[in-house]
């Protein structure tokens, strides 16, 4: 006997079961379940066809822009320390020989004065005559040796690794303060330690009283090097020379990835130096008192101060700058002024010094660890607030985007690569996964 249709209302036999929804139904109703899901397809079509015009309309270049940038200047520097390399060897090379025929000019002229002595007074011993035979003929050995002098250039291939370069995908949202990751790891830090930090993408150099320390992204202290001098002001990475700079406050100080040995370099005389950053070709110190200078120094062929920006260029006279960083051909300075202590952050042209905004930040400062800021995604700026205990997202054109509470109390910020978020505490160095 057959079924009835399990459609209600419906009083027709049913001749077939529909797999969809696993009903008896008769004929008609089994071509309207087939048209409702034929009339579902459509929308789904256009979907796709709106997801396949986003995917065509994609602007390839712009996607990848910034990161050919990037290549482009590594490209530049590399060529830049090929060619300071090159230059540097050439210069060795000169000096084998000029080294060589200078001493003996100098043979020369010795010999010709003594020659012109005798002849200018008509008189000569035997033993005069064989002093200057000797020596005439030491300098024909001599310049014999020169002339004879080749050299031989043993040099090794450059050999590229596939590791130097390493192409991350970003998050288009960044650090989200409101939502910042838990911390993953923390390294201890003694109070006497200064709480400055650098970093490439591949290593952070901190202070680890007695010694500066190079620590890896797995957090391991993979060297470390006494250091004997005064007080760390600050660090900062310079990728053109591939090398750390610090400051204290009377001198400035490279210090070499590879071995940690530390070289330092000329500054300003009398100038009491406070913080530092680098651009692709420049290094940037600022000065600690009110009215504070901000020196630029050349990094490559040589090192040359270029420009020293005084108040009321820098900073007004009542003002003081307590921390910079440069980033992406601006300079982004933390101001303090006198006697309210508020503090402001300032975006600058890197190459004009012109203002491009400025943000009060409503923070007091009582001490010069009282904020810090860094470069972050998207051109943002991280600032830490020590004396409130926040941290403090501004956006690429200087708006107050987040402010969060941070605990312990946090004193200096630093990106570890693109990814890992190193905040200085009063207790250590936090690090966030981002």
């Amino acid at each position: 006997m057959s079924q009835a249709c399990d459609i209600s209302s419906c009083k027709r036999s049913s001749c077939a079961v529909c797999h969809c929804c696993q009903q008896n139904i008769c004929l008609p109703h089994l071509k309207e379940h087939q048209d409702l899901l034929v009339s579902e397809l459509n929308p789904l079509a256009d979907q796709i066809n709106a997801l396949g015009d986003r995917l065509n309309a994609l602007n390839l270049e712009n996607k990848t822009g910034d990161a050919r940038k990037k290549l482009e200047q590594w490209r530049v520097d590399c060529h830049q320390k090929i060619d300071h390399f090159f230059k540097e060897k050439c210069r060795e090379l000169d000096l084998h020989v000029t080294g060589k025929v200078d001493k003996q000019g100098e043979e020369i002229s010795r010999i010709q004065s003594k020659a012109a002595e005798l002849i200018r007074e008509q008189h000569a011993t035997r033993h005069d005559l064989g002093l200057l035979k000797s020596k005439i003929r030491d300098l024909e050995r001599e310049i014999n040796k020169i002339e004879q002098t080749s050299f031989n250039i043993r040099s090794q291939t450059l050999k590229i690794d596939d590791n130097w370069i390493i192409i991350e995908e970003l998050s288009k949202h960044g650090i989200d303060l409101s939502n910042l990751p838990p911390v993953y790891r923390t390294i201890e830090q003694s109070h006497e330690s200064s709480v400055v930090m650098a970093s490439n993408d591949h290593f952070l150099l901190i202070h680890q009283k007695p010694n500066l320390c190079l620590v890896d992204r797995h957090f391991k202290v993979l060297k470390h090097v006494l250091w004997s001098d005064d007080y760390i002001c600050d660090m900062c990475w310079s990728s053109v020379l591939d090398r750390f700079i610090i400051i204290n406050n009377t001198n400035a100080f490279f210090v070499d990835e590879s071995t940690l040995s530390v070289e330092k370099i000329a500054t300003v005389q009398g100038e009491k130096l406070y913080s530092c950053t680098c651009s692709d070709k420049s290094l940037y110190v600022s000065t600690s008192r009110f009215g504070s200078s901000i020196i630029e120094y050349t990094l490559l062929p040589s090192r040359q101060l270029i420009k020293h920006w005084k108040s009321p260029d820098s900073c007004q006279k009542d003002e003081g700058i307590n921390h910079m960083r440069y980033n992406n051909g601006t300079l982004a300075l933390l101001i303090t002024k006198s006697p309210t202590e508020i503090v402001q952050i300032e975006l600058r042209a890197s190459k004009t010094f012109q203002r491009l905004w400025s943000l009060q930040l409503n923070i007091q400062s009582v001490h010069s660890t009282a904020f810090c800021c860094c470069p972050i995604n998207d051109n943002e700026w991280l600032v830490t607030d020590h004396v409130k205990s926040h941290l403090i997202h501004i956006t690429s054109d200087g708006k107050m985007k987040v402010m969060c509470a941070y605990n312990p109390m946090p004193v200096y910020p630093c990106m570890f690569g693109s990814d890992i978020l190193a905040v200085v505490t009063v207790k250590g160095i936090n690090f966030h996964k981002l």
